[in-house]
């Protein structure tokens, strides 16, 4: 397949639903654990939050994935969820009560299960196996690049508007509706799908776990004990700030990683269709390894970007990689099963992840746990060079062709 068509119409489009999605989700990300805690949260609390946000994400995430291959239909999921998420971004300002925003959360991370696992498969379906390092590289940039862009605007605003937080949650609402307005100008190819006896109840996607190739079940296993130590995000914003960084340079930090991960995404992801996804994944487990390390020790102002530079290169060296490896093992008709499977599954993990930092963070300021997962992300490299390989499945019927 020569390189003008890699990247075909449904994968620029579904790139630029994702850059204006995260522009509005990531002007309000850095924010949220400031804003919680100035109506009285504490680290604890953010914790548990966001564990439980995460972990209906998990559930949906996984159970919306195969129904997309059941149905034969991908993209009403995902302009649905796609769709939620903007709807929740407005609704948190209304009142502070904790079961208001932990609705408001949970119902932005709905939406991101009801989309992800679809929306990934139709990645994998638009591109050919010796491309999907680089396309589902792609996504990842054009995401993480709203990722910088949207915290950026968050800075300036706060920087004419100190502490002024409620008016950047509603200007996020205009971005996430022209990222769902683009989704409807997706158009979709029927895929393959199972018989109707197949079809089965919310927890019927475990069932998948069994017939999924032995080579998934090897790398979902270690992607799942990695995500049990990788806590949310929201935690290393927080460690940042104990660090002794302002809340905008906290935020510039957060811009400054998402820039790294926006721009070395599609490297990583050539890297991972030249040498493997195992090595582009394992050298993003070190970068992990290395910025968890370094801020359990304590670094200065510099040093705490030098290790945001280290984690954008960590996220972009494993999140699109690890979908791409995933899409190389199983056939296209279960290509939302699985990635829904997985997703599902590591955002499970996070809850228990979120809550064990937010409890350790109470007794010990996060550098026991920051340390633990940094042990945590090398026990599972040397996992995934020892257990796992790497196989491209044999097209299904089902499986569309890179091109339109």
């Amino acid at each position: 397949m020569s390189t003008a068509k890699i990247f075909t119409r449904t994968i620029v489009l579904l790139g630029l639903v994702s850059l204006f999605t995260d522009i509005s989700s990531e002007m309000l990300y850095p924010v949220m654990p400031v804003y919680l805690k100035s109506i009285g949260y504490s680290a604890l609390w953010i914790g548990v939050l966001e564990g439980l946000a995460e972990g209906t994400a998990g559930l949906s995430k996984s159970y919306f994935g195969k129904l997309s291959d059941d149905k034969g239909r991908r993209m009403p999921f995902v302009s649905f969820g796609y769709f939620l998420s903007a709807l929740s971004k407005p609704l948190i300002i209304l009142f502070v009560q904790p079961l208001w925003i932990m609705g408001c959360r949970i119902t932005d991370r709905l939406g991101k299960g009801i989309r992800t696992g679809a929306r990934d498969a139709v990645l994998g379906d638009n591109c050919a196996p010796e491309n999907r390092g680089k396309v589902f590289g792609f996504h990842r940039g054009m995401d993480t690049l709203g990722a910088a862009i949207g915290p950026f605007l968050a800075l300036l605003w706060l920087g004419l508007h100190p502490g002024e937080y409620r008016p950047l949650f509603i200007a996020a609402f205009l971005p996430a509706l022209i990222g769902v307005g683009c989704t409807m100008l997706v158009k979709e190819k029927k895929i393959t799908s199972p018989p109707a006896s197949e079809k089965r109840s919310f927890w019927g996607f475990l069932t998948y776990w069994k017939k999924s190739p032995v080579g998934f079940r090897r790398l979902v296993s270690g992607l799942f004990f990695f995500a049990l130590f990788n806590s949310s995000d929201v935690f290393l914003l927080l460690m940042a700030k104990q660090q002794g960084l302002s809340d905008q340079l906290v935020i510039g930090a957060y811009v400054f990683y998402n820039l790294v991960y926006a721009l070395f995404s599609y490297p990583f992801g050539w890297l991972g269709d030249k040498w493997g996804m195992k090595v582009s994944f394992c050298l993003g487990l070190l970068f992990f390894a290395i910025t968890y390390t370094g801020l359990a020790m304590g670094v200065s102002v510099t040093g705490t970007f030098v290790l945001f530079f280290v984690y954008g290169l960590y996220a972009a060296a494993t999140d699109g990689v690890s979908k791409a490896w995933i899409s190389k093992l199983v056939p296209s008709s279960e290509g939302g099963a699985a990635q829904g499977f997985n997703a599902g599954m590591t955002s499970l993990a996070t809850l228990f992840a979120s809550f064990f930092a937010g409890l350790i963070w109470t007794f010990h300021e996060g550098t026991v746990a920051f340390l633990i997962s940094a042990a945590a992300a090398a026990l599972v490299g040397i996992y995934l060079v020892a257990g796992t390989r790497e196989k491209t499945t044999a097209p299904s019927s089902g499986t569309l062709q890179a091109q339109e």
